[in-house]
């Protein structure tokens, strides 16, 4: 039987780089605007004619996207307002959407004739970091995620950007290559987050994972089961997934190109496929975003796939510990001790702080059994974050500040946002407690707690925690983002793993 989800991963649209526009594909005319006078137009604007563009009103703004006249050889006008980075991104994504949007119409009127392209002339002052931001609105502004019946609807296809010079063709090319690839990882994020805990039970998630994996050359994927977990002592998996007739997981992708230098990296991506809260139950209201908990192993997993499609010479190996905290007779309880992986023990106090739980095993298996040397974890961790820094800023926590540097950069880099918070001492005392060797929810403020606890696990190696508990989910569409899972972090991590690729 047919599972109710939408092929994965997304197909995006294909966007290349050529010398020449090909017979047939429709023209996008840019425009840009301008402070002093009507918009510039670029390359085949010539025909477009002043009387026209006053009638339209073109301003040139970023994203504004025009039909071009119908004596025009211009099928569609675009504007790129002052040409930053952004806006050439807003233009990519306007674009997109433009042109699924006229070709669902064409489709709906019996006049589709298949998926559309379009063609673009780059003006000599585009470059590759212009073209790459335009390629990355491009693939993710049109991205959806729906479940349905419905035939889908024919969507933009290829975009070709046309470079007539060879040596600057070639730099536009790798530039559009990567930030394809990047936006990719972006995209299958969403994939796995979006499909809906009905479908994504840890098995599912694990599996498929490991199906993707095994498509790239080099990247090898292992997925232990829950007898596996409960022999190597996983105690904080299994207590949370003990509540769900759907078992735990742990899935381990391994990079290990030859020749590779610089540390060992290791990535953690909370996995937890759906959240009740456990006994300590949620409110309804909001509940049924929980298929989004997983972001954070989505993010791992995503980046990992294009660390491995872009060969970057650095050793990485991702864990992703799978779970669904449920409500059932079988289920943790506040107040329980659960060992981890290694020996070390946690009271529980609130069994909705289930991420942290399957996290410190993971973190304390990679410590202790895989010879890592920087450790990474990225997790919709705690609401405190979301009042923190609100929906579009990530938390960062690191323990030295050329850790949390080489984040923050990565993340710029990537066009995600990060802000460094401090790991306070005053609260650290506060982490042990009475019964065991550390409490799952000390007292204070939540988002810096959570990591001090976080940090018990990683015997000292260096190390930052990622809470996305706010960008990982959108409800209204910014950017290049659409409501629903963002990716957030995929991208970020990619440039964390190539910043080591050069051995720095």
């Amino acid at each position: 039987m047919s599972t109710p989800v939408p092929t994965l991963p997304t197909t995006l649209p294909d966007v290349e780089v050529a010398a020449s526009v090909r017979g047939g594909l429709p023209l996008v005319v840019l425009s840009r605007s301008s402070a002093d006078g009507p918009p510039l137009l670029g390359p085949g604007g010539n025909d477009l004619g002043a009387d026209w563009a006053s009638a339209v009103a073109l301003s040139g703004r970023a994203g504004e996207v025009q039909p071009g006249p119908a004596d025009s050889a211009a099928a569609w006008v675009l504007g790129v307002g002052e040409g930053t980075a952004a806006d050439w991104r807003a233009a990519g994504a306007a674009l997109v959407c433009a042109v699924d949007a006229r070709a669902a119409a064409d489709t709906d009127s019996g006049r589709g004739t298949g998926r559309p392209g379009v063609a673009l002339v780059l003006p000599p002052d585009a470059g590759p970091e212009e073209a790459a931001q335009f390629a990355r609105g491009l693939s993710l502004g049109g991205y959806r995620f729906r479940v349905t019946g419905e035939e889908q609807k024919p969507r933009l296809r290829t975009a070709r950007l046309v470079v007539s010079e060879p040596d600057r063709r070639a730099e536009v090319a790798a530039a559009v290559s990567r930030a394809t690839a990047l936006a990719a990882a972006t995209a299958f994020a969403r994939d796995l987050a979006n499909t809906p805990s009905n479908v994504k039970d840890p098995a599912w998630l694990a599996r498929t994972a490991a199906r993707a994996a095994g498509k790239v050359p080099g990247l090898d994927a292992v997925v232990r089961d829950e007898e596996w977990l409960a022999e190597h002592g996983f105690g904080g998996v299994i207590a949370v997934g003990g509540g769900s007739e759907r078992p735990p997981r742990l899935l381990h992708l391994t990079w290990a190109p030859p020749g590779a230098g610089g540390p060992h990296l290791v990535l953690v991506g909370k996995g937890i496929t759906f959240d009740t809260g456990g006994i300590s139950i949620k409110p309804a209201d909001g509940m049924h975003l929980m298929r989004t908990d997983m972001s954070g192993g989505a993010a791992v997993i995503a980046a990992m796939i294009a660390v491995a499609r872009l060969g970057l010479p650095v050793r990485v190996t991702a864990l992703v510990p799978c779970a669904e905290n449920h409500v059932s007779g079988s289920a943790y309880r506040p107040g329980d001790v659960v060992r981890h992986y290694g020996g070390r023990t946690t009271e529980v106090t609130n069994t909705d702080a289930e991420g942290r739980m399957v996290l410190a095993d993971a973190l304390a298996y990679a410590a202790a059994e895989l010879g890592a040397d920087v450790l990474l974890d990225v997790a919709t961790l705690t609401g405190a974050m979301k009042i923190s820094l609100g929906l579009r800023t990530g938390g960062l926590f690191a323990d030295s500040a050329a850790l949390a540097d080489r984040v923050v950069e990565a993340g710029a880099r990537a066009g995600e946002s990060w802000w460094r918070m401090p790991l306070l001492d005053e609260w650290a005392e506060h982490v042990p407690s009475d019964i065991a060797d550390v409490r799952q929810c000390p007292p204070g403020p939540g988002g810096i707690t959570a990591a001090l606890f976080l940090r018990e696990f990683t015997a000292g190696l260096p190390w930052a925690h990622l809470d996305i508990a706010g960008p990982a989910r959108a409800d209204r569409p910014y950017d290049d983002v659409v409501p629903g899972a963002t990716g957030f972090a995929a991208r970020t991590l990619v440039e964390f793993v190539d910043s080591y690729a050069a051995g720095a």
